[in-house]
């Protein structure tokens, strides 16, 4: 034994936020001697044997690190390198081995955690030297040994990555599946519901939407009392100079034969189900990796189809990571998950334990259960809670209401709704009364593409648009004297509603919230899906993507207005000004237009109008697309046209731009401009959605103006008269 394994190791032990007093209970019972904890980690002495202990035994820790120096009032990297030097690494360090410094921190004179780790490493090979040992070779990869440096407001630890790794990697985890929990988090989620305990008991546990099934291997790992870490191929621990061969070989053996044991003597059954053949494939290729594919069961499952595993008597433990909707997109999709949870277990699972992990509380509650309990956990960059929930068979009762301080539980599975508050049934009411309203418009019209909703109750401030057998949410910013914590409720009981209501899936249901934008914010994309697909509009054809941008690419409340430009286009030479996807020249190419020309400033929307044109059969050599800032275009054409379209934003600073566009600004300048252009006898139609708008009184003094807006608004947008206006304007 050489004079470092004789010694007491200091140690320091990091863990992901909100696991340090876990992890220094862990480390207790394992037998080491906790000094401290501090953020992200606990601080522990022990000899070289109870290190080994920790780097394969621990659940919850991500490094172990033997800690060699100490010290501060570190601000410059000259100071930094003479630290490192101060340390015996020959004490350390076998000759010949390779190392890389993990450099985590700052100081104002080290921002870079590249410099930092050049300096530690510097002051390593000038001690080394000055020792007249020979020089490290540095190994960024696969170093044999990792030296963890780190500098937070002066103070600097230095010392041996003992592991040489995150211990949070088992090594069973190849098919992560989507958004995967780490292993040590998944670790502190067990024990926090009691499952070694649990497992003690024989209790069983069901993870209904397991994904790659690491809360379950997790499980099964504890209940078969095997080390995370004992397939571990190698330790960094291996290649220090203080390394006790014996000792390291005295713990594999003893962790394997505690494994063989505790194989068999496994009391309870663990079940998972998900709905995505991948993700159980990943599972169970992970039990395989894991040496545990016999003690979970895996079988595809929606969570409406949940049943109480068959033979499964007495209580047990539901422990599950659902999808957040931390996307704002994913919402429609998740609510339900969380409604049609909550009603299966009411229905199988009385008098279990249903521990629910999510980033988002509010949709814990979607359940209709209330948390006896409730931890918090940091996952990635996300602020996450556990939620310990008994699951009792009657339902709360929602009805009273969903204002108060707790939302009082959730409706049923899309199928089969519960149950509503008060706020989500009137919202579910007046669904129905406007399909009534909208039913008989909508058979002789033909159309498929309507508004259905637009705020008509002030607390559930969103646009339902409805767009053949899909659905499109937009939520309006509430004002500021609105809880936000009230209109997330409100929210979430709205798109628990609407799948009921519209007998859509939730997965056709896509939300965007809409706020104030500036510019041509509004066409920034959102998403890159690329999933469009075809609606029709009178004769036309065209294509909307309800998921990658604000818009849809089809503005439906000026469908009166294409309709009124296709009847007059018969023969007329087209001009569209901002014409966004192309969707009003389409209509006066189907009307009869001659030509057309059709102007706008992004690439993205002038492709897309190519497309509704293709879409359409329209000859490409008699229906042109320009790029172009439009007021330079009218600027400089030259061209004569009989009906001019010109719907411009309401406010634009986009950079392509020469000047900032303001519609009730410049719309004279605009006006003028198009009219130059307008041949004698024919007629600019001029529209915008400026809601207090008021058109320029020298408009109307040098050209004939008729303001047609009250004339351009179906049955479905009847509610809103000022939300776009409308002028046909002409020649003296």
């Amino acid at each position: 034994m050489n004079d470092v394994q004789s010694q007491p190791l200091t140690l320091y032990i990091a863990c992901p936020r909100g696991l340090e007093g876990l992890l220094a209970d862990e480390l207790a019972d394992f037998g080491a001697e906790v000094t401290g904890t501090t953020v992200a980690g606990v601080h522990a002495q022990a000899d070289t044997a109870m290190a080994y202990r920790i780097c394969l035994w621990s659940r919850l820790a991500n490094r172990v690190v033997l800690c060699l120096l100490r010290e501060q009032g570190i601000e410059r990297p000259e100071a930094l390198v003479e630290a490192a030097r101060r340390v015996d690494w020959g004490a350390h360090l076998r000759a010949g081995s390779s190392l890389a410094v993990d450099f985590h921190g700052q100081s104002e004179h080290i921002r870079h955690t590249r410099f930092g780790a050049q300096s530690v490493k510097d002051g390593i090979v000038d001690a080394m030297r000055a020792a007249g040992r020979e020089r490290p070779a540095v190994d960024l990869k696969t170093p044999d040994v990792r030296i963890y440096a780190h500098l937070h407001r002066g103070r600097l630890l230095l010392g041996l990555d003992l592991v040489g790794g995150s211990l949070h990697q088992r090594g069973y985890r190849r098919d992560a599946g989507h958004a995967p929990l780490k292993e040590n988090l998944a670790a502190a989620l067990l024990m926090r519901a009691d499952w070694p305990a649990r497992a003690r008991r024989g209790e069983p546990l069901v993870d209904p939407l397991c994904g790659a099934g690491t809360l379950l291997i997790e499980a099964a790992l504890m209940a078969a009392d095997i080390a995370p870490q004992l397939s571990r191929d190698y330790f960094a621990f291996e290649a220090w100079e203080g390394h006790d061969p014996d000792a390291w070989r005295e713990l594999q053996r003893e962790a394997q034969a505690r494994a063989n044991v505790g194989r068999r003597r496994v009391k309870s059954k663990l079940y998972g189900r998900d709905q995505s053949p991948p993700a159980i494939a990943a599972a169970k290729a992970n039990a395989m990796r894991a040496g545990i594919p016999a003690l979970i069961d895996l079988q595809g499952a929606e969570v409406a189809q949940l049943t109480r595993p068959e033979g499964v008597d007495g209580p047990g433990l539901v422990i599950t990571n659902p999808p957040y909707g931390e996307r704002l997109g994913e919402l429609p999709e998740v609510v339900p998950i969380y409604a049609a949870l909550g009603e299966r277990l009411r229905a199988e699972f009385e008098g279990w334990q249903l521990a629910l992990f999510t980033g988002n509380p509010d949709l814990g509650h979607r359940t209709g259960l209330r948390a006896e309990k409730q931890y918090a956990f940091k996952n990635g960059p996300l602020d996450c809670k556990l939620l310990l929930i008994p699951v009792v068979a009657q339902r709360t009762e929602r009805e009273t209401s969903s204002e108060g301080d707790e939302p009082q539980g959730a409706s049923g599975a899309t199928s089969r709704p519960g149950p509503r508050n008060d706020g989500a049934q009137m919202f579910a009411n007046r669904l129905e009364k406007n399909r009534k309203r909208l039913k008989k418009w909508l058979k002789q019209s033909g159309e498929r593409c309507y508004r259905l909703y637009d705020a008509d109750m002030p607390e559930y401030a969103l646009a339902v648009d409805v767009y053949g057998d899909r659905v499109h949410v937009q939520e309006y910013a509430p004002p500021r004297s609105v809880d936000p914590r009230q209109a997330q409720r409100r929210l979430l009981d709205a798109l628990e509603v609407i799948p009921q209501v519209l007998g859509v899936r939730p997965e056709s249901v896509h939300y965007k919230q809409r706020t104030r934008q500036a510019g041509k914010a509004q066409y920034a994309k959102q998403d890159a899906s690329g999933e469009r697909f075809e609606v029709s509009e009178g004769p036309a054809r065209l294509w909307v993507n309800l998921r990658d941008y604000l818009d849809t690419g089809l503005f439906l409340d000026h469908r009166p207005v294409r309709r009124r430009l296709r009847e007059m286009a018969d023969g007329k030479r087209f001009l569209n000004l901002f014409c966004y996807t192309g969707t009003a020249t389409v209509q006066a190419a189907l009307g009869g237009a001659s030509d057309s020309v059709s102007v706008d400033l992004s690439n993205t929307y002038l492709a897309w109008a190519r497309d509704n044109f293709a879409l359409n059969r329209l000859d490409p050599s008699r229906h042109r697309v320009v790029r172009d800032d439009c007021l330079r275009w009218l600027e400089t054409a030259g061209s004569e046209f009989d009906l001019i379209f010109m719907d411009p934003p309401t406010f634009s600073n986009s950079k392509k731009m020469d000047a900032v566009l303001d519609v009730q600004r410049d719309h004279a300048r605009l006006i003028e401009l198009a009219m130059a252009r307008l041949a004698p006898g024919g007629t600019l139609v001029f529209s915008n959605n400026q809601r207090r708008f008021v058109l320029d009184a020298a408009v109307g003094e040098r050209f004939a103006v008729e303001d047609i807006s009250a004339r351009t608004f179906d049955p479905d947008f009847s509610r809103r008269p000022d939300l776009h206006h409308c002028f046909l304007i002409r020649h003296r």
